[in-house]
Order: C-alpha cells, then sequence, then structure tokens
C-alpha cells in the first residue's frame, strides 16, 4: 500500500531507546505489535474492567475486547486514509495497558491516593509500562518500543508529568500535535466503547430501548432497522441499530478527516505536528449526535445506581490496598518490596505500590484486599 505523504514511515522513526538491528520479515511497527501482544500487561487486560466487572457476566466488555476492538475499527481507517496500520494497530493494542482494576474507578481512586506523590494518569502509565515495568528482554528493561508507538500511547499528560518523559513529552510541552495515526486512534477508542457500552447496558438490563430513542444517533438507526425489518429478536434488533452506528461514524470520521487533510496540503508529518488543531475528527453534525451519545452514557449508565454500587466498592477497594501497602512496605511482594526500598523518597515508594496495584486484574486486586482486611483469611 502506498502511504501518504504525512503518513509515518518506519525509515523516518525517530528509533527505539535503545538500539537493536532491524527486525527481519517484519516492519518497526509490526516488532512493536508482536511485543505488546505478547507482554504481561496485554494478557492482564482480559480480567480488568471496562464497564461491568467480569462476575457479572463472561461476555461483557472487558479492556482486553475492547482493545482489539479499537484496533480493528482504526486499521480500517488508517487503510482507508492512507496511514500507517501497523502503527495504529500498535498504538490501540497498548493504549490500556497501564489501566488500573475496576476501570475509571479504579483509576480515580489510585489517582486519589497518589495525589501527594505526583498523580496516577493512566495514558502514562501505560508509557511506563512498556518502558520499564515489562522485565522479559536480556538487553533492556520494556517493551523498547519506537518512538511514534510510544508517543502514541500517551494521549493524555499533564504538563508537569511531560517534562519527566523526555522525547516523548516534547509536544505537550510545544503544544504539538501527535502523529496522525496516534490521533486516529484516540477517536476510533471513543467510537468504540461508546457503542459497545450501549451494547453492554442493554443486555444488562440497566439500559432501555425507550430511552435511547431520546438519543439522535441510535434513534435514527434504530428506525431504519425496524422499518426493514418486522421480526428480529432483540439482540438482533441491537447488534443491526449498533453496527450501523458504529458504520455511520467510521464513515463520516473517514470523510471529514479526507476533506481537512485535503485542504491542508501537508508535505510530511512534521506538518502534521505544526498544525494548530487536529486534524482527525467528525463533522460538526456527527460531533452533535456523538457528544449527546457519550452524555446519554454518562447519565444513566455511569452514574446508574447498579453500576455506581459495584463502583464504590471498587474505589474503597484501591483506596484500602494503597493505605495498607504504602503503610506498611512489607505486605507487598519481595520484588516490589526490593524496588521500594530502592526507591528516592516517599514518592518512589508511592509509585511502586501503584505499579503494583495498577497491574493488578480485577479479581486479584478483591483477592488481595480480602487477603490483607478479611480477618477469617490468615493467610
Amino acid at each position: 500500500m502506498t502511504l501518504a505523504p504525512y503518513a509515518a514511515r518506519e525509515d523516518r522513526s525517530r528509533g527505539r531507546r535503545h538500539p537493536e538491528a532491524p527486525p527481519q520479515g517484519r516492519s518497526e511497527f509490526q516488532r512493536d505489535r508482536d511485543r505488546i501482544v505478547h507482554s504481561s500487561a496485554f494478557r492482564r487486560l482480559e480480567y480488568k474492567t471496562q464497564v461491568f466487572v467480569s462476575h457479572e457476566g463472561d461476555l461483557y466488555r472487558n479492556r482486553l475486547t475492547h482493545s482489539l476492538e479499537v484496533a480493528q475499527i482504526v486499521r480500517s481507517l488508517a487503510r482507508g486514509l492512507a496511514l500507517n496500520e501497523d502503527l495504529s494497530e500498535a498504538i490501540a493494542l497498548a493504549h490500556d495497558l497501564g489501566h488500573t482494576p475496576f476501570g475509571h474507578a479504579g483509576q480515580d481512586a489510585l489517582d486519589d491516593c497518589m495525589k501527594p506523590y505526583g498523580g496516577f494518569e493512566h495514558n502514562a502509565q501505560s508509557l511506563r509500562v512498556v518502558d520499564e515495568l515489562e522485565d522479559k528482554y536480556a538487553e533492556f528493561t520494556g517493551l523498547n518500543l519506537s518512538f511514534e508507538t510510544r508517543e502514541g500511547i500517551l494521549k493524555h499528560c499533564s504538563l508537569t508529568r511531560a517534562a519527566t518523559l523526555g522525547d516523548v513529552g516534547e509536544r505537550f510541552l510545544r503544544r504539538q500535535q501527535p502523529s496522525l495515526e496516534a490521533q486516529l486512534t484516540n477517536i476510533a477508542d471513543q467510537i468504540a466503547y461508546n457503542n459497545h457500552d450501549v451494547d453492554d447496558g442493554l443486555r444488562a438490563g440497566i439500559l432501555r430501548i425507550e430511552q435511547l430513542l431520546d438519543v439522535p444517533l441510535f434513534a435514527r438507526f434504530h428506525g431504519e432497522v425496524t422499518a426493514r425489518y418486522t421480526a428480529l429478536t432483540p439482540r438482533q434488533l441491537r447488534h443491526e441499530t449498533i453496527r450501523r452506528m458504529i458504520n455511520a461514524l467510521v464513515i463520516d470520521l473517514h470523510g471529514e478527516t479526507a476533506r481537512r487533510l485535503a485542504s491542508a496540503k501537508l508535505p510530511d508529518v512534521d506538518a502534521v505536528r505544526a498544525w494548530p488543531d487536529t486534524l482527525v475528527s467528525f463533522s460538526e453534525g456527527m460531533e452533535r449526535d456523538n457528544r449527546e451519545l457519550k452524555r446519554f452514557l454518562f447519565e444513566h449508565l455511569y452514574k446508574h445506581h447498579a453500576v455506581y454500587r459495584v463502583m464504590y466498592k471498587a474505589r474503597r477497594i484501591v483506596r484500602e490496598l494503597f493505605e495498607a501497602l504504602f503503610g506498611d512496605l512489607r505486605l507487598l511482594p519481595p520484588e516490589f518490596q526490593a524496588a521500594a526500598l530502592k526507591a528516592d523518597g516517599d514518592a518512589g515508594r508511592a509509585r511502586v505500590v501503584a505499579d503494583y496495584i495498577a497491574g493488578m486484574t480485577d479479581r486479584y486486586a478483591a483477592d488481595e484486599h480480602a487477603r490483607l482486611y478479611d480477618l477469617r483469611q490468615l493467610r
């Protein structure tokens, strides 16, 4: 496939933190993808919450299935826009590696605990995972990914944190844009989680079709499906509506982004970085519809009492784990104890505790909490 002039190219990559011989039989970005897929952090995503924790049902999305769905969407978009598919896929598969157990509730709780010690940002933690915490290779720590993949993982970052991150933090300090592949993955992430949260919410019985008919994007395609098919099962109706929503969002994103790129006439990736705004975007009307869908989910799914009650317990688990482990480092596993003892001051020790908690699956976090706080479990 011929890449557009503004697409990322491996022969113009800014390289890896530790020099390596070029890969054989695959591209540099394919090597990144393969290392991500074979990482321990990637496998743990199967047991980390998207919205519903694992014990609530086996068929709800988790962080792993979400990452795969983002990768599928972004590859299609990258191909259509003549961008680098392999880089887009690598970023998509890695973007949630640093997420805590229990989804955003766990992240918010850990961030609260870490506020005196520099805070916790899951994007920065994903970068920390691939740069430092994975430890399989003989010649370097981390996965030694290319600059372009590492930069794409870091979707959001505070200026304070960016100043500590070297090359990948530069764009935040200089107010520059990331690659188009990174921008595209960011929006593909939104498409995936919004629509699949609708699907999971309906299957869980927390959302109802009647409520969703107030959402213009859903109502449009629900009406199209019911007009065309008269005897669908609830599962078929749900799937046919949501797949049309995803398709419409993808087509609109492709069309609007292609229009902006044609107008901008960018000669290379450096011109993308210098552009004053993101170039990957929905049209104005679709942006409005997507925003309304997000607002609906926030009010009716994420704040629903059934979800809130579980997330309340999740925040307590994370908070109390941090309090116990930071209060007595001897409660940590030996390798984390050793890292904490070598760390620089309370902030360094807190970061090691955060690393340990962020790497937990939902089940492991709940079990570890029970081992520390349930007096009936004397083991």
